[in-house]
C-alpha cells in the first residue's frame, strides 16, 4: 500500500484504462529524491501486469548519462527482434542505436520516429506500458527520442510514464503530476510497525519533512542507535541540511561503516551503473573484492544477471564519498573487463586523470561512433574529453573543433559557443579554423545575428579548401541576405568569382540588395529554373508495394542530374522562387522537397521546408493548405524541440489572421516575431490596418520597414499595394511615388503577371484612370494571386461607383466578394458588400463560416490524412509521410469521415480536397 498517493494512483489508473481502450497518453511524475516516484512506477507496473499489459522499463543511471543511446538500448533490447519490421530508414536508425557498429543518416530526430513506430507496432497486439525512471539521467539522445514519441502518441494504446527529479526535463510538453510530501499522519503510518515511542516517532516525522525515503532511513538510523534515540540533528548547531542531503549523508555513514572490501565493491557497483552482474564480478575479481562483501549490507538487490542499489541515492553516496583513487581504480577495472568499446571508452574517460595518448585515441574513436549514430551530444562530450587527454596540440585542436561541431548538431548552441571559445586559441589556420568559423556562424545565426554569422564565414573561408570555401561563401551570402547587409553578399560574390566558381544566386542577391533589379531578377530566375530542371530530371521515384503496404525508395541515390543539385541548392532555389514571386516554381520546389524529406525521414529538416511551402501557398491563394503546412511544421518543431522554428512560423499565421480580420490573434502572433521575421509581421499588421481603414498607421509602419535592414524582403515589396492605397486614402500620394517606382522596376524585371497587375492597379490609384484598372484586370486573367485580383476588382468597382457607373460596378464587386469569401478574408468581403449595397444591390449577410469544400470542416491534421487516404495511400504509408503511427492515422480518419459525410475510403476518394487554382 502506498500512503498519501491516492490521487497519483487514480491518474495512473486512468492512463492505463485509456491505453486499454486504445488511447495513448504520457505523464511526467516530478518530485525530489526519495519522494516515492520509483515506488509509484513499481505499483503502475504491477497494475499493468494484472491487466495483461506488457511493460517496457528503463532506469536512468548517473554514471551513464553521457553514454550514447544507453537508455534506448536498455528499454528496447527485449523487443529488438521487432525492429526488422520497421520501414526504412527507421529500421536503420534503430539498428544503429542497438548496434554501435551500424551507421545511419544525419537526422537525429529519425530515432524518435522509429521509436514511435516500434511502440505503435508493439501495441498492435494489445496495450503497452512504457516506464522511464530517473529520467534526469537518461542520455540526451535517448531522452529526445522518447519525448518525441511521447508527444506524438495519440490512438495506439501506449501509456508512457516518466519519473524525474525537480530540476530536470524542463519544457517536455507532456501532462505532469508533481508529487507532494506526505502529511504527518501518513508519515507516522509508515512507522506504525517499527515500535518507536511517540516522542521518537514524532521527531522522525518532523525531521523527515514528509519525504518517504527520509522517514524510512531516519527510522533505520534511530533503530541502529538503540532505544530512545532519534535520527540525529545537524552537527554543531548548524542550519539543517535539505532532506535529500541528510538522507545522502545517512547512506554515506552506513557505507563508511562497512569493511574496506565492501566499500570498494560499493564504489565499483556505483561506477558501473548498468547493473551488469557478470561485468561487475569480473572487475571485482581484478580488485580483490566480491559481491558477497556488499550483499550483507542490505544496500543491494539482485535479480537474475542484474544487480542494483536499493535507491539511486545509495549509488550517489558510494561514488561521491569515495576517494579519487578508489573511483579511478574502479573505472580502470571496468574498462579492462568490458568487451564493449564504447563502454570501455566511457570508463577510460573517468579513469584517466593525466594526458594519455592511448586513452584519448580510444575515447575519440567512441566519439566518432556516437557521431555516426547521430548521438551528437554524447559525441561532443567524448570529443572534448579526448581533447583534454591528448598530450599533443596537434591532436587536441581537431578534437576540440569536432566537439564544437557535434554540440551544434545536437542543438546545444550555448555549449557549442563555449567550446568554440576553448577551440579558438588552438585551431590554427586552414581547415580547422574554417570549420570552427562555420559552426560559430550557425550559432550566431540561430541567436538572431545573421550579420555576424555572415562575417564569420567570409573570414573563415579564407583558410578553407576551394570546395569548402565556396560552400561557406554561399552560406555567408544567405546570412547576409537575411541581415539585409550588402557587404558580405558582395564580398562572397567576388570571392566566388576569384575561386572560378561564380554563383548565379549569390550574384543575384548582391544585385537585388543594390536594387539592380534589371540584372538581379533574371540571374535569380535562371538559377531557379536550372535547379528546378535538375530536380525534375532526378531519378527519384517512390513505389508502394500494394501487397504489404511497405514503402520503398526505389531510385534516388544522388546520381545523375540529382547529384548536381544538393539539398542546400534546392532550398536556395525554393527561397529564390519566393523572392521572385514565382508562385508556380515555389509550389513545385516546396512540394518536391517536402516529399523528399518525408520519404527519407528527414524530420528535422521538414519544418523549414513546410514553412517555405506555406510562404508559397499563402500568396497563391491556398490559405487552407498554408494553415495546414504551418500547423504540421509547428507540431514537428514542438515535438523535436525546435522552438525557434515555431516563432518563425507565427508570421505566416499572422498574415492569415490579418486576412481573416482576427485583430487580436494577428497582433499576438506579430508580437512574437523574431528579428528576421519583423518585416513580415509589420506587413501583416499593415494589411490589417488598410482593411480597417487605419491608413496612417499602415503607411507609417511600411515606410519605417523600407528604411530598415529588411527593405529588400519580397514580402515588403509585395506590400507596395498596401502602401500606395494607404498614401492615396490619406491624401498623400507623393509618399507613394518612390515605392511604386521601385516595385514597378522589380515587376518589369520579373515579368510576373500578378506583379505587373498590382503595379497597374497602383498606377490607377495614383490617377492612371480606368485604362490602368482594365490593364490590371487583363494581367490578372493570366492567373496567380487571387487575393490581389480580388483587391483590384474591389478598387475598380469602387472607382466605377464613384464615377456614378453603378451598374458596371456590380460585376467586379461581386467577383471580389466571391473571392474574399472563398479566402475567408472577412474585412475585405464586408467592404465589398458595403460597396455593392451602395450600388443599390441587395446583398446577403456575411456567412459566418463561408466554406467551399467539405475538407474545410477538418482540422489541419485530419485534412492531411484524408487527402493522402483519398489518393489511395495505406495508413502505414500515410504515417510514414506525416511521422505518425498507423493507429493515429486511423484515428484521424475515424474523426474525419462523419465530418465529410462518408463511410469509406472509396467514398473519400470522390471528394474534392484541393483548393481551386484561383483560390
Amino acid at each position: 500500500m502506498l500512503l498519501g498517493r491516492s490521487a497519483a494512483q487514480a491518474e495512473l489508473k486512468d492512463l492505463l484504462a485509456g491505453a486499454g481502450g486504445g488511447r495513448s497518453g504520457a505523464l511526467v511524475l516530478r518530485g525530489e529524491a526519495g519522494i516515492g516516484k520509483s515506488a509509484l512506477l513499481g505499483w503502475t507496473a504491477r497494475e499493468a501486469s494484472g491487466l495483461g499489459l506488457p511493460v517496457l522499463r528503463v532506469t536512468g543511471s548517473e554514471r551513464e548519462a553521457e553514454l550514447a543511446f544507453a537508455g534506448l538500448v536498455q528499454l528496447l533490447w527485449p523487443v529488438r527482434d521487432r525492429v526488422g519490421a520497421l520501414p526504412e530508414p527507421q529500421r536503420a536508425a534503430l539498428r544503429a542505436v542497438l548496434d554501435a557498429g551500424q551507421e545511419r543518416g544525419p537526422d537525429r530526430f529519425l530515432t524518435g520516429l522509429a521509436v514511435l513506430t516500434l511502440l505503435a507496432d508493439l501495441a498492435g497486439r494489445g496495450p503497452l506500458l512504457c516506464l522511464v525512471d530517473d529520467a534526469q539521467w537518461i542520455d540526451r539522445s535517448s531522452a529526445e527520442a522518447l519525448l518525441f514519441a511521447a508527444r506524438r502518441l495519440a490512438a495506439e494504446g501506449v501509456a508512457m510514464v516518466f519519473a524525474v527529479r525537480d530540476e530536470a526535463l524542463a519544457d517536455h510538453g507532456l501532462a505532469e503530476l508533481r508529487l507532494p510530501r506526505l502529511g504527518a499522519r501518513d508519515a507516522a503510518d509508515l512507522l506504525a510497525d517499527r515500535g518507536f515511542d511517540p516522542e521518537v516517532r514524532e521527531r522522525i516525522v518532523a525531521e523527515s519533512a514528509g519525504n518517504p525515503l527520509a522517514v524510512l532511513e531516519f527510522a533505520a538510523a534511530a533503530q541502529a542507535a538503540g532505544p530512545g534515540a532519534g535520527p540525529g540533528g545537524p552537527p554543531g548547531g548548524r542550519e539543517p541540511l535539505p532532506v535529500a542531503d541528510r538522507v545522502l549523508a545517512a547512506f554515506r555513514a552506513r557505507i563508511d561503516g562497512l569493511p574496506e572490501r565492501a566499500r570498494l565493491m560499493a564504489v565499483l557497483a556505483a561506477a558501473e551503473g548498468r547493473g551488469d552482474l557478470p561485468l561487475l564480478l569480473q572487475a571485482a575479481q581484478a580488485l580483490g573484492t566480491g559481491l558477497d562483501e556488499l550483499d550483507r549490507s542490505g544496500l543491494l538487490h539482485t535479480t537474475g544477471a542484474t544487480v542494483g542499489f536499493r535507491h539511486p541515492l545509495i549509488a550517489t553516496a558510494a561514488y561521491r564519498g569515495a576517494p579519487l583513487a578508489a573511483r579511478t581504480a574502479a573505472h580502470r577495472a571496468l574498462a579492462d573487463a568490458t568487451g564493449d568499446p564504447d563502454c570501455r571508452a566511457h570508463h577510460l574517460s573517468a579513469a584517466t586523470t593525466a594526458p594519455d595518448a592511448g586513452a584519448a585515441a580510444e575515447i575519440a574513436a567512441a566519439a566518432e561512433r556516437a557521431r555516426r549514430r547521430t548521438a551528437y551530444a554524447a559525441a561532443a562530450g567524448l570529443f572534448l574529453r579526448a581533447a583534454q587527454l591528448a598530450p599533443e596540440r596537434r591532436d587536441r585542436a581537431p578534437r576540440l573543433v569536432a566537439a564544437v561541431s557535434a554540440a551544434a548538431a545536437a542543438g546545444r548552441l550555448e555549449w557549442a559557443a563555449e567550446l568554440a571559445e576553448q577551440a579558438e586559441p588552438v585551431a590554427g589556420d586552414g581547415a580547422l579554423r574554417a570549420e570552427l568559423a562555420r559552426v560559430r556562424s550557425v550559432v550566431e545565426f540561430e541567436r538572431g545575428a545573421p550579420g555576424r554569422a555572415a562575417a564569420l564565414l567570409v573570414r573563415g573561408a579564407a583558410g578553407a579548401a576551394a570546395d569548402d570555401a565556396a560552400a561557406m561563401l554561399r552560406t555567408a551570402a544567405g546570412f547576409g541576405w537575411f541581415a539585409g547587409s550588402p557587404e558580405p553578399v558582395g564580398v562572397a560574390a567576388r570571392r566566388l568569382r576569384q575561386l572560378g566558381r561564380p554563383d548565379e544566386a549569390v550574384e543575384a542577391m548582391a544585385c537585388l540588395l543594390d536594387e539592380d533589379y534589371a540584372r538581379g531578377v533574371p540571374l535569380l530566375a535562371g538559377y531557379v529554373a536550372r535547379v528546378r530542371r535538375a530536380s525534375r530530371q532526378a531519378a527519384y521515384d517512390t513505389a508502394y508495394d500494394t501487397a504489404d503496404g511497405t514503402e520503398y525508395d526505389t531510385a534516388y541515390d544522388g546520381g545523375g542530374a540529382a547529384g548536381q543539385v544538393d539539398g542546400d541548392e534546392r532550398m536556395q532555389a525554393l527561397y529564390g522562387a519566393i523572392i521572385l514571386g514565382d508562385d508556380e516554381a515555389a509550389l513545385d520546389l516546396a512540394a518536391d522537397e517536402a516529399e523528399r524529406c518525408r520519404a527519407q525521414g528527414l524530420i528535422g529538416r521538414l519544418p523549414k521546408v513546410l514553412q517555405a511551402q506555406a510562404m508559397a501557398q499563402r500568396p497563391a491563394g491556398q490559405h487552407r493548405a498554408a494553415a495546414a503546412s504551418v500547423a504540421e511544421a509547428a507540431a514537428i518543431a514542438r515535438d523535436t524541440g525546435l522552438s525557434r522554428r515555431t516563432g518563425e512560423l507565427d508570421v505566416v499565421r499572422a498574415w492569415l489572421a490579418a486576412a481573416e480580420g482576427d485583430e487580436a490573434r494577428c497582433a499576438e502572433l506579430a508580437a512574437r516575431a523574431s528579428d528576421t521575421g519583423r518585416v513580415a509581421a509589420d506587413c501583416a499588421l499593415s494589411m490589417l490596418d488598410v482593411s480597417r481603414g487605419r491608413h496612417a498607421a499602415a503607411l507609417d509602419r511600411l515606410e519605417a520597414a523600407w528604411r530598415g535592414p529588411g527593405r529588400h524582403a519580397t514580402v515588403l515589396m509585395a506590400a507596395t499595394g498596401d502602401l500606395v492605397e494607404a498614401a492615396v486614402r490619406l491624401g498623400r500620394p507623393e509618399r507613394a511615388h518612390a515605392p511604386l517606382d521601385r516595385f514597378r522596376r522589380w515587376a518589369e524585371a520579373g515579368g510576373r503577371p500578378w506583379a505587373l497587375a498590382v503595379a497597374a492597379r497602383c498606377a490607377a490609384l495614383l490617377g492612371g484612370g480606368e485604362e490602368a484598372y482594365r490593364r490590371a484586370l487583363r494581367l490578372h486573367e493570366d492567373g496567380g494571386r487571387p487575393f490581389e485580383r480580388a483587391r483590384t476588382e474591389l478598387l475598380y468597382g469602387e472607382w466605377l461607383r464613384r464615377e456614378r457607373r453603378r451598374s458596371e460596378a456590380r460585376a467586379p464587386l461581386r467577383a471580389a466578394l466571391e473571392s474574399f469569401e472563398r479566402l475567408d478574408a472577412g474585412p475585405w468581403a464586408e467592404r465589398a458588400r458595403a460597396e455593392l449595397r451602395a450600388t443599390g444591390t441587395a446583398v446577403r449577410a456575411a456567412r459566418p463560416a463561408a466554406r467551399a469544400l467539405p475538407a474545410d470542416r477538418l482540422t489541419p491534421q485530419e485534412l492531411q490524412v484524408a487527402r493522402l487516404a483519398a489518393q489511395g495511400l495505406s495508413s502505414r504509408q500515410i504515417g510514414a509521410r506525416l511521422f505518425l503511427s498507423p493507429r493515429t492515422v486511423e484515428h484521424h480518419l475515424y474523426k474525419a469521415y462523419p465530418k465529410l459525410g462518408v463511410k469509406s475510403r472509396v467514398e473519400l476518394a470522390r471528394l474534392e480536397f484541393e483548393e481551386p487554382a484561383d483560390g
